[in-house]
């Protein structure tokens, strides 16, 4: 698609965009799913480099800024859906224009082209500016990611105290990997945009005003990668608890085990005692009686003795 800077969205075909880069007016070119036709643009049309037009091609880049002679090429990600994956945008930028590519369906890409109409305000009405929309919607994308995030790791936490399964250990560790590839793409990010507002990198058409604006951005990622240690620090926490809590109810069950065991230690000394053909026991327990308190009441009485040293020392 092809937003010009009047806030219209036309079809994008060869001529169109030629027309488009001849008026000498910012425009927005939104390339999905480059194939020939659209190589062939950035190829004989725009004049990019080779090597941008390498990268354009070829996506699973980490985020990063190339400076050109007339253009800038910028690598950006953002949340693709609600399972934390991430989608990736080819940035290629100059005052005239913005041309984006990128892979299949981007909902965030798309409310932008929706929202194309702002392009006729003043302060929207630059390449700059557009470029600083697109970037910030992909990294604001990521704060309901976070937020599922963190109302999933509550219930896990609250589910492992309540009653810890693997099955929960499984998705603990799915959820940090997400984590790691998240924080892969968000620090290169922020380091990116951090080299632009200390002036180790710049943007042509960077005015003082839209600098506030990628200092505003700047933060959201600054507090986006705080976020992803953070979460990641729980999980690892969330992992501890689960293994923390399977200890303690093995240690439950085996001191459970330990006193059944030592309640029948004494018991089987009893009954073995007793079943020994000793003749004073053969000539002198002859009632019952004497049975009864010889042979179950000494049984008893050990029960009793043991649970009351049991209770005493809290092992019960």
């Amino acid at each position: 698609m092809l937003v010009l800077s009047d806030g219209s969205v036309v079809t994008a075909d060869t001529a169109a965009v030629k027309t488009a880069l001849g008026d000498k007016k910012p425009f927005w070119l939104d390339v999905v799913d480059i194939d020939d036709t659209g190589v062939s643009w950035l190829t004989d049309v725009f004049r990019f480099h080779p090597l941008a037009i390498e990268d354009a091609e070829h996506f699973g880049q980490r985020p990063k800024l190339d400076r050109y002679d007339d253009f800038v090429q910028l690598v950006l990600y953002g949340a693709a859906n609600e399972e934390a994956a991430s989608t990736e945008v080819h940035v290629l930028y100059s005052q005239d224009y913005v041309v984006t590519v990128r892979r299949g369906a981007c909902q965030v890409m798309d409310d932008m082209r929706e929202r194309a109409i702002a392009w006729r305000h003043h302060d929207a009405a630059s390449s700059i500016m557009l470029l600083y929309r697109i970037a910030d919607a992909l990294v604001d994308s990521y704060f309901p990611t976070m937020a599922r995030f963190d109302d999933k790791i509550d219930e896990l936490e609250e589910a492992i105290l309540r009653e810890p399964t693997e099955t929960q250990v499984g998705t603990l560790f799915t959820m940090k990997r997400q984590l790691i590839s998240l924080r892969k793409l968000v620090t290169p990010e922020r380091d990116m945009m951090a080299s632009l507002l200390t002036g180790a990198s710049d943007l042509p058409g960077m005015t003082d005003d839209a600098e506030r604006y990628f200092r505003d951005l700047y933060d959201h990622l600054i507090r986006l990668s705080d976020l992803v240690d953070s979460y990641r620090d729980l999980l690892t926490s969330a992992v501890d608890t689960h293994l923390s809590t399977v200890s303690n109810r093995l240690n439950e069950v085996m001191k459970q085990l330990a006193i059944i065991a030592t309640i029948f230690l004494p018991l089987s000394f009893l009954t073995g005692f007793f079943g020994q053909n000793f003749s004073w026991l053969v000539s002198h327990l002859t009632s019952s009686w004497i049975f009864l308190l010889a042979g179950v009441g000494s049984e008893v009485l050990a029960i009793f003795i043991l649970l009351r040293m049991f209770r005493r020392r809290g092992w019960m």
